[in-house]
Parts: C-alpha cells; structure tokens; sequence
C-alpha cells in the first residue's frame, strides 16, 4: 500500500472511532449532568474533524506538479496539520470557557455505571488508537497523523481524569466537574499551541536534519574525483520531496567534460540513495600544481579554524599569476559577532599575504 493510501485509510479509522466514542459520550455526559465527560465528546468530534482535514491534505498534496506549481503540492499536508492545530487550540478555548461557566453555576452530576463504562472503553479505544495512529504517521512522515496520534493520546489521560472523577464522586461525593474541565482545556489548549508551533517551523523552512546532511555528503563524496562536499542546500516541498543544491571540491585541471560527467553522477547517486533532487552542483577548485600553494592552504587554513566559533572553512583557491587567495568561512550562526570575527580573519590574512588580494565569503552554518 502506498504512502497516499495508508494516510487514508488511517484516517478514516481515526474519523469512525472518533463519531462512535463522541456520540456515547454525549448520551452519558447528558444523562449523568457532566460538563467534563460532555468536554470528552466534543474532543472526539475535534479529533474526526482532523483526520477529516487530513485526508483533504494528502489528497491535495498528491496532485501532480504543474506549470503554476512546478515543485508540486506537498507543502498542502502542512497546511492541512496547521489547520488541525488551529482546531484543538479552538476546543481547548471553548472548552475553558464552558468550564468556567460552571465554576459560576456548578451542576450536581448524576453518574451511573453505564457512563462509567463508556468513559472506559473511551480510554482504551484512544490509546490503541493514538498509538496507532501516531506510528503510522511516523512511518509515513505526516505530520498530520503525528499530531492526530498524540492528541488521541492526550485524550486518553483525559478521559482517565474524567473517570477518577466520576469514581471519587460516586464514592465520596465530591464534585471536581468543572475544575476537571479546566484542567481538561489547559491540556488541550497545550497541545493545540505545541502542534502549531512545529508546524509553522516546517512551513517557516528548519534545519537540515544532521543525520541526512552528513550521509548525503558522504554519498556525493563516493564520487571518483570529489575531494570534499559543503554548502548542501535543502528545500522541503513536502514529506519526501527536497530539492537542493551542493558544492563539491575538485582538482583544478578537471575539464568540463568531466566535471559535467561528475554533475550527473551526483545527482544520480543522491537521487537514488536519498530521494533528494539537486537541481545544481557547484565546483570548488582546489589548487593542486605545486608544493607552495598546498602549504599556503595549510597554513590559511590552520590560522583561520584558530578562530572561536568558526565551523569551517572550504573553497580555498589561490592564484599565483592574478595574486588572488579565495576561500569561504562558516561561522556558527550562535555566534553573535559573526560579521567581526570575519573580518579580522580576512584581515589577518591579508596582513599575512600582502602580496595577495584576498576574496573571502562569510558563509552560513545551515547544515552539519
């Protein structure tokens, strides 16, 4: 079964227990005078309405590239979790409010051992489905289904507070209704806030993740040829769908036959072992004619990582005829100088090789 189809069909799985689960649970809640179980029934109702906005996503998402959106429509599934977010955010406001009212004018609760069991089988369904739900959506990296699944999973504790409730009533008559619904509504509005927050930073563009950004070098690296690999930029289009660009360092009598022959190589490599599209490959030269310009690289290159906070540098070529030194530095973006401690770099290496007009990039710490 495809990625398309197992999104799907979880989903649907998620939207039938959630109706079931909230339509019992607004019997019981109305029968026992229970704002906290009726609470539980309408985050079921939130939770269909997300695995609903789900599959709309993945279907929007699956639409094939076209001249408007030439990178295709995968972006769609986290438009389609920010919506989710948006709604548990909404009932776990409305449900803080409708629990407040109740502090105000509480209601006597009549629980009987019907809406006992239902809260029950409420908790256990929520867990075997959160667990569920959430596993798939790691597998198939969708944000949306993560999110589904550790809400239901949310729901679960909810649920089980709900029945403590009920239970310590029953036994003790105490009534924590409407002070249970507003613990109910805090986690809820928790949830809603943390799932929009790592959804907005996957729209707003994060990291490249380490793992992937040093296998990746290290594939373009099997290349014959490929001294090393750096500036990999990545773009997310949507769960598996990255396109990006990388420079490679290569000897400087390299011909454009065979540098043209290395640029699809790469790109076939990566293509194949990672799933990623580079759509460019830039070359470093690095000189490799005499003894002098490797010991002037060695010692540029001892000076410059002698600097606190800087990552790397790479690019280094220098040109005895011109009297030119190029090079760039990563320097770490914590770094809250970053632009003074470049520059006293170039200026010690100017002050080193008066001789030479030096060319150096600041360039950004983006990926491991």
């Amino acid at each position: 079964m495809n990625r398309e189809n197992r999104i799907v069909r979880t989903s649907m799985i998620g939207i039938g227990a959630n109706v079931f689960l909230a339509a019992f649970k607004v019997m019981a809640g109305l029968l026992a005078h229970s704002i906290a179980v009726i609470l539980d029934a309408v985050n079921n109702l939130s939770d269909a309405m997300s695995s609903l906005i789900t599959i709309i996503g993945t279907k929007l998402a699956s639409r094939r590239p076209d001249a408007k959106h030439p990178y295709g429509y995968g972006r769609t599934e986290y438009l389609s979790a920010t919506v989710i977010s948006v709604i548990v955010l909404y009932a776990g406001v409305t449900a803080f409010v409708e629990s407040f009212k109740k502090i105000l004018a509480p209601e006597v609760p009549d629980y009987s051992a019907l809406t006992l069991v239902i809260i029950t089988v409420g908790v256990a369904v929520k867990v075997l489905l959160g667990r569920y739900v959430k596993k798939v959506g790691e597998e198939t990296d969708s944000d949306a289904l993560v999110d589904s699944g550790k809400d239901a999973l949310n729901d679960a504790v909810i649920s089980a507070s709900t029945l403590a409730a009920a239970v310590l009533y029953m036994l003790f008559h105490i009534s924590l209704e409407a002070w249970l619904g507003l613990l109910i509504s805090a986690v809820i509005i928790k949830s809603g806030v943390e799932m929009l927050k790592d959804t907005l930073s996957r729209i707003l563009g994060e990291r490249v993740d380490g793992d992937l950004s040093k296998a990746l070098k290290a594939t373009v690296c099997e290349t014959e040829g490929v001294i090393g690999a750096y500036d990999l930029v990545l773009h997310d289009y949507g769960p598996d769908r990255m396109i990006g660009s990388i420079h490679v360092e290569v000897p400087d009598t390299y011909t454009a036959d065979r540098l043209d022959r290395m640029t699809r190589e790469i790109v076939h490599r990566v293509l194949e072992k990672h799933h990623v599209a580079l759509t460019a490959v830039g070359f470093y030269a690095r000189n490799t004619k005499n003894d002098e310009e490797a010991e002037m690289f060695e010692d540029i290159r001892r000076m410059i990582m002698g600097y606190d906070h800087v990552v790397q540098m790479h690019g280094f070529y220098t040109d005895a005829v011109q009297k030119l030194i190029r090079f760039d530095v990563v320097i770490d973006f914590r770094t809250p100088d970053r632009e003074e401690i470049f520059h006293r770099i170039v200026a010690q290496v100017e002050e080193e090789y008066p001789a030479f007009t030096v060319q150096a990039v600041l360039d950004a710490d983006i990926c491991d």
